[in-house]
C-alpha cells in the first residue's frame, strides 16, 4: 500500500568543498562553481559540473547573439568570450583530471575534428578513482 503522506524530503547533503568534484551538480551550482574556481587548474570536476556549464555557456551565447543582432554589434559576445577563456581551460583541465588525464591533453583539441572528438569522449567519460592524484 502506498503511503498517502510521504515523509518530508531529505535535508540537502553537506556542501561539497570546492577542492572536490560536485557529483550530481545542478546547472546553477555548476555555473557558480565555474566562477568560484575561476583560474583553478588543480583538483577535479565532475561530468555534471562540466556539461551543465557547457549548456549554460551555449544558452548565454545564443542570448548574446540575439542581443548582438538587436544592437548591431558583437561587443557583448566578445567580452563574454574573453571573460571565460581562462576558467574554461581550468574547467577542462579539472574534468580531464577526474578521468585521470593531465589537463595538457586539452591541446589535442588543436587537431581538427579528430582531436575534438577525442576530447568530447574524454569529457563524457566516467570518473576514475586514480584521478584522486590530482587533488591538492
Amino acid at each position: 500500500m502506498v503511503d498517502p503522506y510521504p515523509a518530508s524530503p531529505e535535508p540537502p547533503p553537506a556542501a561539497v568543498p570546492l577542492d572536490r568534484p560536485l557529483r550530481g551538480a545542478t546547472m546553477p551550482q555548476a555555473f557558480v562553481r565555474f566562477f568560484q574556481k575561476y583560474a583553478t587548474f588543480t583538483g577535479r570536476a565532475s561530468r555534471s559540473e562540466y556539461w551543465w556549464f557547457m549548456l549554460a555557456n551555449f544558452i548565454v551565447g545564443i542570448v548574446l547573439g540575439v542581443i548582438a543582432v538587436a544592437i548591431g554589434t558583437k561587443i557583448l559576445t566578445y567580452i563574454w568570450d574573453v571573460a571565460i577563456i581562462v576558467p574554461s581551460l581550468a574547467l577542462g583541465a579539472r574534468r580531464l583530471h577526474d578521468t585521470n588525464r593531465s589537463g595538457w591533453w586539452q591541446l589535442i583539441g588543436l587537431i581538427p575534428i579528430v582531436g575534438w572528438i577525442i576530447l568530447i569522449v574524454w569529457y563524457a567519460s566516467r570518473e576514475r578513482p586514480e584521478g584522486v592524484r590530482f587533488d591538492v
